[in-house]
């Protein structure tokens, strides 16, 4: 598949373009109406709808400390887990008991009236005060894992406020360039946004939830980690670095060409998506074997990425093929979501996209965190007044031509492949409705049953 890079816009420059100086003043640079319009140009019909912001340096300790806790808190066993979460103020919209998901992730519900409380200014010195804060001496008394986990909460929020306030930028930059404050003001009446930590599971860590699912004291343990052993042994190097044979699939529904995905094709249906880019692990083999423990987490160690891409992937529907994201490793990328195509009249593109699983390393796990940003459940949608907005209905995920067929016979199969697994927008969406409404039947006709994301 074609790797596309992300189109790339520095930190200081987001802020430049959507500060009220640069908005209102009539000697704004060329250069910047340049730059808009290349963004708009990106998030439009013609492009990619993604872009990556670079140089947020002040956020970069709080990547590297946050997304590796996301694959410690999937394999620790539920009792400690379910502790932790509450006390950090975290919740799951996974079902975490089943040790055959593919996914764990883990959610927090974040306050715009805290956004403005983020002081840039001194950013450096309250990131390391915040990661590196004394603990208390009853902390130190209980176990180990509250140390591990004690700015768990306090490093969720304050990534995902700058997270937020990246993507309120982006809002203000989109709405100069296409009139009004819609998108902007949309996300500042919805009060909050979504962050989610979330674990993309690889194939040992499939083998361990299993093993200590089964376990249920000491002696048993000892024998889960014979077992492991045992396969460590059978199965040998080649299993854990990478290997041709196809990933493990924990998706029961995967199948043909969809059982290589981690997270299966859709649409976000927020306005937009902020995502860190991907933290990779893979275990050691020799700290394994020196261990004879696979449960052991000194076993696993950071990576970059060993494809060369984040496993983001997108549908194009102009080149009718999927395209692999590609961004740097420590920028943000932010992705339109359904309600922003739809409030912008289709000035802006969603994007319809997955989580790919490289087959050949099966047992390489995927770490990031993303927050949603989306208008008020109250927001009233119209589609009628735009002749755009109106056929956008009946465009999404269109299929090849005839000639488009004959060239690409694995594309076209593909494209008809993701029509049936996502709902047009067609049939979710009415003239009229609120977002709330919406969301509802997007969930209901993508999982079923009363709209509750319960099993994503």
């Amino acid at each position: 598949m074609e790797v596309v890079e992300v189109y790339e816009i520095q930190y200081s420059e987001l802020l430049q373009l959507s500060s009220s100086s640069s908005s209102s003043s009539s000697s704004s640079s060329s250069n910047d109406h340049k730059m808009i319009e290349a963004i708009i140009e990106t998030l439009g019909p013609t492009g990619s709808g993604l872009i990556a912001i670079t140089g947020v340096s002040y956020a970069s300790n709080l990547r590297s400390q946050l997304l590796p806790l996301a694959r410690k808190l999937a394999l620790l066993n539920p009792h400690t887990r379910n502790r932790i979460l509450k006390e950090h103020n975290l919740g799951s919209d996974v079902p975490l008991k089943n040790p055959d998901r593919s996914v764990s992730s883990f959610a927090m519900k974040l306050e715009y009236a805290e956004v403005s409380e983020l002081n840039k200014s001194t950013s450096t010195n309250s990131v390391d005060s915040l990661l590196y804060a004394e603990v208390s001496s009853d902390h130190i008394e209980r176990e180990p894992y509250d140390m591990e986990f004690r700015n768990l909460g306090s490093i969720f929020k304050e990534l995902g406020f700058c997270m937020m306030e990246l993507g309120l930028c982006l809002a203000r930059i989109c709405d100069r360039a296409i009139g009004g404050n819609e998108l902007e003001q949309s996300l500042l009446e919805s009060c909050a946004a979504k962050g989610r930590l979330i674990h993309y599971h690889s194939s040992l860590d499939g083998l361990l939830l299993k093993e200590a699912e089964r376990s249920t004291g000491t002696g048993k343990r000892r024998a889960n980690v014979k077992r492991g052993e045992g396969w460590l042994a059978m199965n040998g190097k080649k299993s854990l670095e990478g290997s041709d044979s196809n990933s493990i699939s924990y998706d029961d529904k995967s199948c043909g060409i969809h059982s290589n995905l981690w997270q299966q094709w859709h649409y976000d249906y927020g306005i937009f998506t902020v995502l860190t880019a991907p933290f990779f692990m893979l275990p050691s083999y020799s700290e394994t074997t020196k261990t004879g423990d696979l449960f052991s987490e000194s076993c696993y160690d950071e990576c970059p990425s060993p494809i060369g891409h984040t496993c983001l992937q997108i549908y194009d529907p102009n080149k009718k093929r999927v395209l692999l994201v590609k961004a740097p490793p420590d920028s943000f990328i932010i992705q339109v979501g359904e309600s922003a195509d739809i409030i912008s009249r289709g000035k802006l593109r969603s994007t319809l996209h997955s989580v790919h699983r490289p087959t050949k390393f099966e047992n390489l796990s995927r770490e990031t965190f993303v927050v949603f940003l989306q208008p008020a459940w109250t927001k009233t949608f119209s589609v009628t007044d735009s002749p755009r907005a109106n056929s956008m209905l009946n465009d999404q995920c269109s299929l090849a031509s005839d000639d488009e067929q004959q060239l690409g016979h694995d594309n076209y199969k593909l494209s008809c492949e993701i029509q049936k697994i996502v709902p047009p927008l067609s049939s979710r969406l009415k003239d009229g409705m609120t977002f709330a409404e919406f969301s509802r039947e997007t969930t209901k006709q993508y999982y079923g049953g009363s709209g509750l994301q319960s099993n994503r």
